[in-house]
């Protein structure tokens, strides 16, 4: 149904939604079909319209007319890379249906190259090579043949692998001597020599060399970006940390001043303060969680990524061409040195800990480090989180139910990416990862996220496709990876919402309650009765955020 959202008397502050179809995600009051909305833009009532208070009743209220139109909390996104997936959006996307193939991609650098000078950076992001036609991963030769004379850096979907040209590989001075980074991998082929690829640490290599944004073009990126969410149906979301060191805060501060309106939580990654942590501010002004902009904490990278052959496992992959012969069961991507610094930083601090976690290894290492240590007080939010969660075993499923550490995961993964999970895993241990139903019946704490930009999915902040992979379970090619996993529809959306508001600790957002933000989106059909099949084609009609209308179809 479209709601054509008919607004009557609009000189008045206070406004009252009515015959909407609300899903609350508040298990107190699960429906209403009325919500007030005072001139802070927090909900001052909602419920039936046969019980609303008289007070509301009258022409004291600006009224808009849902015209039956289902109503959900807006989404909020607790794993994305915000500045990332702003700044991302001037260079070439190399996911279909742009992108298909790696000649697809040399053809796109070369188009770049044209239009830029010799000494211009050519950036990329988001290939995959389960998605290109070879099957395979580029080169620097293979981009070479797209720009010789330039560097080039095309990142991978997961955010954990670059490839670079080899002018790029000269200008950040690797060669077939340079040695392996600790928790990281410069690929080379069987006579040694780089083969353009950098996995994990070994992506930093390059980034001393690669020029960042301006500052004004980056609060640009970021002001665009909100928008898009709008028109998504987000209200809230993460930058989960830079790729580059950047200390993303003061950018979204400052976005939020020239028009970005949702609310950001900011994490800062701990490879770049580890040297000096007493440097990085993280006080109480900047965590205060009342503001639209606020800082949340630290981030740590203890794995890779499945696609990337790098989440860090007991059991191997399936043997590849790439692993050179070696029986591969992952990275581990920094020190019990490392992980035991940052667990003493934020307990220093008050402040939460986000540990990357995808392979069963490296899940049940963060865990047996964090409850050795001790969990500390962080506030309204608990003081760790871990990411992504792959594949847990039953040790790691019964700690997080007993501990309250959350999990942030992302179905769109296997949705999106599942040929390479089953290249890299096997159709059996693909169908045990991302235990949602397990993880739910168990009583852990998990949110859904995209973790956009690194995803293999052309728009990747959509919440729609992620949703309908954990109702469903199929992938975005039909291929069944777990039914007994699936989450319901109330129950995805929830921790969408309610619970992915918790985690963070976004105040007031998440439900639809008295006291909160009025913070919603507005759905052109029923997302709860529609077909599975239609989850990924819901649009958004309206979104708003603190009472105002920041989006309209």
């Amino acid at each position: 149904m479209t709601s054509t959202h008919h607004d009557t008397d609009s000189n008045h502050s206070v406004t009252r939604f009515e015959h909407g179809r609300f899903w609350t995600a508040n298990p107190s009051q699960p429906e209403a079909d009325t919500m007030v909305v005072n001139e802070q833009g927090r909900i001052a009532w909602i419920g039936q319209a046969t019980e609303l208070p008289e007070i509301y009743t009258g022409s004291a209220c600006r009224v808009v007319n849902l015209e039956g139109a289902r109503v959900i909390p807006g989404f909020v996104d607790a794993h994305m890379h915000a500045v990332m997936l702003a700044n991302f959006a001037p260079q070439i996307s190399a996911l279909p249906p742009a992108v298909n193939s790696i000649e697809d991609l040399v053809n796109a650098i070369a188009a770049r190259r044209a239009q830029q000078g010799p000494d211009a950076w050519i950036e990329g992001w988001g290939y995959d090579e389960g998605l290109f036609a070879e099957k395979r991963s580029p080169t620097r030769w293979d981009l070479d043949r797209g720009c010789a004379d330039a560097p080039v850096c095309i990142m991978r979907t997961c955010g954990h692998i670059r490839c670079v040209n080899s002018r790029a590989l000269e200008l950040a001075g690797i060669t077939r001597d340079t040695p392996d980074p600790a928790g990281g991998e410069i690929e080379r082929n069987a006579n040694g020599e780089p083969t353009g690829v950098l996995k994990e640490t070994a992506r930093n290599l390059v980034t001393p060399v690669i020029p960042k944004p301006s500052r004004e073009d980056a609060v640009h990126n970021i002001v665009a970006l909100g928008q898009l969410l709008a028109s998504q149906g987000v209200v809230a979301g993460t930058d989960m940390c830079s790729v580059d060191g950047t200390d993303t805060h003061p950018l979204l501060v400052d976005a939020a001043r020239h028009g970005l309106p949702q609310d950001i939580a900011s994490y800062m990654l701990w490879d770049y303060i580890k040297a000096n942590p007493d440097a990085y501010i993280l006080g109480p002004d900047e965590m205060d969680r009342s503001q639209q902009i606020f800082s949340a904490g630290i981030k740590i990278l203890t794995d890779g990524s499945v696609s990337g052959r790098t989440a860090w496992f007991y059991e191997p992959y399936l043997p590849s061409d790439r692993d050179l012969g070696a029986e591969n069961c992952g990275i581990p991507t920094c020190t019990d040195e490392d992980i035991d610094a940052a667990i003493a930083f934020c307990q220093a601090h008050h402040c939460q800990l986000s540990l990357h976690a995808m392979g069963t290894h490296a899940i049940d290492r963060v865990l047996d480090r964090v409850t050795a240590a001790g969990l500390w007080d962080a506030g309204s939010v608990p003081p760790v989180r871990v990411e992504h969660v792959t594949a847990p075993s039953a040790h790691a499923i019964k700690t997080f139910a007993q501990t309250g550490i959350a999990v942030v995961t992302q179905p769109i993964f296997p949705y999106a990416e599942i040929d390479t999970y089953r290249t890299n895993l096997g159709d059996t241990r693909t169908r045990s990862c991302y235990p949602f139903r397990t993880m739910a019946d168990a009583g852990v704490r998990v949110a859904l996220s995209t973790d956009a930009p690194a995803t293999s999915w052309a728009v990747p902040s959509d919440p729609f496709p992620n949703l309908k992979s954990a109702i469903t379970r199929r992938a975005h090619t039909g291929f069944d990876f777990g039914q007994d996993e699936r989450l319901s529809r109330e129950e995805a959306l929830s921790r969408y919402t309610r619970e992915a508001a918790s985690v963070v600790g976004f105040e007031g957002l998440g439900m639809l309650c008295a006291g909160y933000k009025a913070s919603f989106a507005v759905l052109d059909r029923d997302l709860l009765t529609i077909p599975e099949d239609e989850i990924d084609k819901v649009q958004v009609t309206a979104t708003y955020i603190r009472g105002k209308k920041v989006f309209e179809a």
